[in-house]
């Protein structure tokens, strides 16, 4: 009797814990399918697009972006009903390093816009991790005011891996913002680099920003985006930095001599600017009206949206093919046993990927 009152008093007994709720709210386990979106059809998202519904265009714009093989249809037929009632809007492209100030001048310069009348629409692109894929997508928090105006929407992208920091589906998303009205159409890059010609190929006007005092560094990258700028604009031209501001604004000046002219008789100028401070915004925009005017007068403008037609159909096609060949487990299965084949030596690349394309023409293309 003692030992079963000692064991009783014991400190190594386990005393009954309290009993745990269940992890999930029992009436939300039941009805969780109430609480997810469903799924739209294509004339519930072109008549939301149409209404302006800034959340209906944001899904559709994440429905184009969809790599899933069940969106890709009513993604292209959502493009496609998009199509009449885009191409009547002026697409700006903004590059420049990381730093140059790319968000608070596009959200300065677009508030701006919206004063003068315009509906502002901005596609930002992040870069993505070559390791997770992932992204910060944080420019609705960089543009906080333009973010919440009613006549703007901002739609952040991760690249992806994508050259030139181009989201994949950007010149769609485009198309689905001219239809929901915005007339204005911001693409805002990753960065400066060799492969910025797929912004300038989608765009009408390219906006180079530049900063003063960027030394030797920027050197290797001038020269190729120079080319292509129709203007550079010398950011975060105020304060003690003002005087570097106009003094690398006339260096820039002398360096563009250097350039062939672009198409268009177009002749790109240099501008300072502090996108802070809203300084100069105005001048930014004659120019943009002038280089618009003299193009649509000369057959340019007109003449390059139709390239860029033709160059959004070659790379369709150039995504159609890559989509298919990935998308045959056979050509997955062969490629891990390659990938692995290359790793150890035993075969190198060049043969691997002739074998495997053999197999691929073999295979699917009878």
């Amino acid at each position: 009797m003692s030992d079963q009152k000692s064991h009783k008093k014991s400190a190594l007994r386990v005393n009954p814990g309290v009993e745990q709720p269940e992890a999930i709210n029992p009436l939300l386990h039941q009805k969780a399918g109430k609480f997810k979106k469903n799924p739209l059809d294509v004339k519930e998202y072109f008549a939301g697009i149409q209404s302006g519904d800034r959340t209906m265009l944001s899904r559709a714009i994440t429905l184009i972006e969809s790599t899933l093989p069940q969106d890709k249809a009513p993604a292209g037929e959502l493009v496609r009903q998009c199509l009449p009632l885009s191409g009547k809007t002026l697409r700006l492209g903004v590059t420049g390093v990381p730093g140059v100030g790319k968000s608070t001048f596009i959200e300065n310069f677009g508030l701006q816009l919206i004063e003068k009348g315009h509906k502002v629409a901005v596609l930002t692109i992040d870069p993505s991790s070559l390791r997770s894929r992932g992204s910060i997508l944080g420019d609705k928090t960089r543009m906080e005011k333009l973010g919440t105006h009613e006549k703007a929407f901002i739609r952040p992208s991760a690249s992806a891996g994508t050259l030139g920091g181009v989201a994949r589906k950007t010149r769609e998303a485009m198309i689905l913002c001219e239809a929901a009205g915005y007339d204005i159409i911001f693409v805002e890059t990753v960065g400066v680099g060799q492969s910025e010609t797929a912004v300038a190929q989608m765009v009408d006007f390219f906006l180079l920003l530049m900063l003063a005092g960027g030394g030797d560094e920027l050197q290797g990258i001038k020269r190729g985006i120079m080319e292509m700028a129709d203007l550079i604009v010398i950011n975060k031209a105020d304060g003690e930095n003002k005087k570097r501001a106009d003094l690398a604004r006339r260096e820039f000046e002398n360096a563009l001599h250097l350039y062939p002219p672009l198409p268009g008789g177009w002749q790109p100028s240099v501008l300072t600017a502090s996108a802070l401070y809203g300084d100069n915004m105005q001048q930014i925009w004659n120019q943009i009206e002038s280089f618009v005017q003299l193009t649509k007068q000369n057959g340019f403008f007109e003449e390059n949206r139709k390239n860029q037609d033709y160059g959004l159909f070659e790379e369709n096609i150039h995504q159609a093919i890559h989509d298919h060949f990935y998308g045959q487990p056979e050509i997955m299965k062969q490629l891990e046993t390659y990938k692995n084949q290359i790793l150890n030596r035993q075969i190198s690349p060049y043969e691997a990927s002739q074998k495997l394309l053999d197999f691929y023409f073999g295979s699917f293309l009878k």
